[in-house]
């Protein structure tokens, strides 16, 4: 089994790339099953809709996970409580829409999609870690699913570091999102789960962070500029695939993924 994991798509060039290229990435790279982070998939770069989730999951995403910006774009949230497909943090201020936790089948194995949020530097919600505790009590590898993949939505690399850790020999894949720049330290942890800090973006690295760099400055520097609004160039696909192991449910091996845009040439 292989899987897919691309970190948060950003805007119109991003969401243009998986649109024309993920159906054939996966023939390609021959992934069995595809999650994205699309929670700045908008063509405003936050938040995300019911029309952007359907072209998705019509070329290939299986599925969807998100993050802070999750309503940014309020028509999700209706949505969300009917596409099992679309995930939110499991940590959000409960009544909230939608769930933060799914079962999927795919020839015939179990693929549990987690979805968290951090506590630092980031907008309110429950302790992560008492979250985890909580699922990891009635969640088992091997038991409950085949393969379990954890998407940490989160602002520092530290917290990112120690849920993965936390995590270890219970999860096949722990991965970051959200600050948006792929981290080099893709490995298989020592009990066996997978992990990278941060997947990156599918977005324009020309860029701060997906968005237009000119207007970025300009508001760094306190000069006039315009409310925050993605780059347009041609984008990269950032994430990772993993390996996994049928008979432990584990990680056999792990890869960044990269594939066109400004990255792809370095």
């Amino acid at each position: 089994m292989r899987i897919l994991f691309l970190g948060d798509v950003v805007g119109i060039s991003g969401s243009s790339k998986i649109k024309e290229n993920l159906l054939n990435q996966v023939k390609i790279n021959k992934i069995d099953f595809v999650i994205v982070n699309a929670e700045n998939a908008d063509e405003t770069g936050v938040g995300l809709t019911k029309e952007i989730c359907e072209d998705f999951f019509k070329c290939g995403v299986d599925v969807i996970t998100t993050g802070n910006h999750v309503w940014d774009q309020k028509d999700i949230m209706s949505f969300i409580d009917k596409e099992n497909r679309l995930l939110r943090p499991k940590n959000l201020f409960e009544p909230a829409p939608g769930k933060g936790f799914e079962i999927y089948t795919t020839k015939n194995l179990k693929i549990g999609v987690l979805n968290l949020m951090g506590n630092v530097f980031m907008k309110k919600c429950d302790d992560v870690f008492e979250t985890a505790k909580k699922f990891m009590a009635n969640y088992k590898l091997k038991e409950d699913y085949d393969f379990l993949i954890v998407d940490f939505h989160g602002e520092i690399t530290s917290e990112k570091n120690a849920i993965g850790h936390y995590f270890d020999g219970k999860a096949t894949l722990v991965v970051g999102t959200h600050t948006h720049i792929p981290t080099n330290d893709a490995r298989v942890l020592n009990n066996g789960t997978a992990y990278q800090t941060d997947a990156g973006m599918c977005g324009d690295y020309d860029s701060v962070i997906g968005m237009n760099k000119i207007n970025s400055i300009n508001r760094f520097m306190k000069k006039d500029s315009i409310k925050h609004y993605p780059a347009e160039g041609d984008a990269t696909l950032s994430g990772v695939i993993v390996d996994c192991n049928i008979e432990t449910g584990l990680a056999n091996k792990v890869y960044s993924y990269i594939f066109g845009g400004q990255l792809s040439k370095n």
